[in-house]
């Protein structure tokens, strides 16, 4: 029996702006993967936040060097998995890029606290991979990017990318770019 109307009570405005940014890639190779990561750096600015999810080998590490390779920024962009963070200064004018897996840490943002990803983010683009359920609380506006390996008679390379813009900031943002 579905309750009345009034005990539903009022949906949540950023539910809207979330779905107005939502968008499906399929890719099918790493450089694909690499090629998406690219187009996204684009979109990035100083201050944005990517939490990137999906399981081991799904592409988060190859879709991040492709930011770094779009932000043109120094280093090799490796998983971060036993130093937990790197920081990639910018060769050019553009923000660094601060890549984070917190596949490692069981907390929530507490644990990341000695990280200091609120005072980065003001000036960087923070890449989380295993970010969910951890870095939420760092700002209202941020991309959740969910990577699924396709499943049926398929290649291993394919990958379903479900990018979703949250907050804000993204409300207006075209990410229909990603798509090439």
């Amino acid at each position: 029996m579905e309750a009345p109307a009034a005990a539903q009570g009022p949906a949540e405005p950023s539910r809207a702006a979330e779905s107005a940014t939502d968008i499906e890639i399929t890719v099918t190779s790493p450089e694909q993967m690499r090629e998406l990561g690219r187009r996204l750096a684009g979109l990035l600015r100083a201050g944005d936040l990517v939490m990137l999810s999906g399981e081991l080998g799904a592409g988060k590490t190859t879709l991040t060097r492709g930011l770094g390779e779009g932000l043109d920024v120094r280093g090799a962009v490796t998983s971060p998995t036993f130093v937990i963070a790197r920081v990639h200064p910018p060769l050019g004018d553009g923000p660094p890029l601060v890549h984070v897996d917190a596949y490692r840490l069981s907390g929530g943002l507490d644990e990341m606290e000695d990280l200091d990803l609120d005072v980065s983010l003001s000036d960087s683009v923070i890449v989380v991979e295993w970010g969910e359920g951890k870095v939420e609380e760092l700002t209202e506006d941020r991309l959740r990017v969910r990577i699924d390996r396709a499943v049926g008679d398929t290649t291993d390379e394919v990958r379903h990318v479900t990018v979703t813009g949250l907050g804000e900031r993204w409300a207006t943002a075209d990410v229909s770019v990603l798509a090439g």
